[in-house]
């Protein structure tokens, strides 16, 4: 018998799966942050983690840089900053603005203490070996410097969890079908802090709770769309169990008039 979990875990973190599929280019994972234009409260993700900036000069690091969307807001509100993008996937970075480089978590070409902030936003899950890649930002960053990360917690979008079960489930002709993969689930908002604790003393929690509600079926398909570069794990026909959950979606919002999903990230700021 196949052992899932750990299928699951070597799918997530698979490098070529990663930069050949899943972040080839930015089209999923602007699907995943898309949704949240729904939420309720609403928050400025970028805008919270230039706040926790605000005391920082010279030189911050983006690992696991995606498509740039830290980025984008660091350069328009913090000029001043020297900034570095870095991510596996080099088909995502091509919109980046530069300067940007391809580099592993676990491997940084950087030398210690040459920066004096680095953040790992909604990535250290898709890293093989979480705690090496810890150390690497404890590594790079200066003596008195800011790791600023990001997650979901294990009961982010439950919601969608069941949805995908229950849709899958219909395609199979049985009551509920296999539970589908989590990417967030090797570092979890309840796992993160004992990850990072291992390295910095003080690992400060903000979770961001909220409730994404739509009218129409499409975002929340997006984002389980989103998905297809593990729709070999799911154990289904990914794209019939998609069409499947649009149409329970869509019998929701017609009986309920939103179809609602319940969120929580946080992030975690980090210092020796």
């Amino acid at each position: 018998m196949t052992d899932l979990p750990a299928a699951h875990d070597a799918a997530v973190t698979d490098r070529a799966r990663l930069a050949g599929s899943a972040y080839n280019g930015d089209r999923d994972l602007a699907a995943r942050q898309s949704l949240y234009q729904w939420q309720t409260p609403r928050y400025d993700l970028p805008g919270l983690v230039a706040e926790r900036l605000s005391d920082v000069r010279g030189r911050v690091v983006d690992i696991g840089c995606g498509n740039g969307k830290f980025i984008q807001r660091l350069r328009r509100d913090r000029p001043d900053l020297s900034l570095l993008g870095l991510d596996i996937a080099p088909g995502i970075l091509a919109g980046v603005p530069g300067p940007v480089a391809v580099a592993d978590a676990t491997r940084l070409p950087l030398a210690s203490g040459s920066v004096d902030a680095a953040l790992a936003l909604h990535m250290l899950y898709h890293v093989p070996d979480i705690p090496r890649a810890v150390r690497e930002l404890a590594r790079v960053v200066v003596r008195d410097g800011l790791v600023v990360a990001s997650t979901n917690s294990d009961r982010d979008k439950a919601e969608l969890d069941d949805l995908w079960q229950r849709a899958a489930g219909d395609v199979l002709g049985i009551d509920r079908g296999p539970a589908r993969i989590s990417l967030g689930a090797r570092f979890s908002l309840e796992k993160a802090p004992a990850l990072l604790g291992e390295e910095f003393s003080r690992v400060e929690v903000v979770e961001l709770p909220g409730t994404v509600a739509v009218r129409d079926p499409e975002p929340v398909i997006a984002h389980m769309a989103s998905y297809r570069a593990w729709a070999d794990q799911q154990d289904v026909p990914f794209d019939t169990t998609i069409d499947r959950a649009r149409t329970l979606v869509a019998d929701h919002i017609a009986r309920h008039g939103a179809y609602e999903v319940t969120c929580l990230g946080g992030i975690l700021v980090c210092r020796r």
